[in-house]
């Protein structure tokens, strides 16, 4: 059974709320300094990336509400394929000046009234 698009916007969702519980109180020299937590925060981009894809694919009208979705699968990809020269400046910059602006906006489109 395929699962509906909004449900991939919760992935999306949790997985925000849980990097910007990752990196609470870090200073980016901490954050790459510590494999745990950017090893966790990639992992949970790679998921966001992912879960957009999907939703790129099932519903192409809500994908064309997603800021920038092209952009965070294209990161997605990054980390999966380009692995090896990861930055991790970037990844913690994408987590404090990106990330919440996605967040926001998932969260709006959950809160609109979903289909049936």
């Amino acid at each position: 059974m395929q699962r509906d698009a909004r449900a991939f916007l919760w992935d999306v969702q949790q997985a925000a709320d849980t990097i910007l519980r990752f990196v609470a109180g870090l200073d980016v020299r901490t954050y790459a300094e510590t494999e745990l937590v950017h090893s966790a925060v990639e992992r949970k981009f790679e998921i966001i990336g992912e879960a957009l894809g999907q939703i790129a694919k099932l519903d192409p009208a809500l994908a064309r509400r997603i800021p920038d979705i092209r952009e965070i699968i294209a990161f997605r990809n990054l980390l999966i394929h380009g692995y090896a020269v990861v930055e991790h400046d970037r990844v913690w910059r994408i987590a404090q000046t990106s990330l919440p602006g996605l967040r926001a906006a998932v969260a709006a489109l959950l809160d609109e009234p979903g289909p049936g």
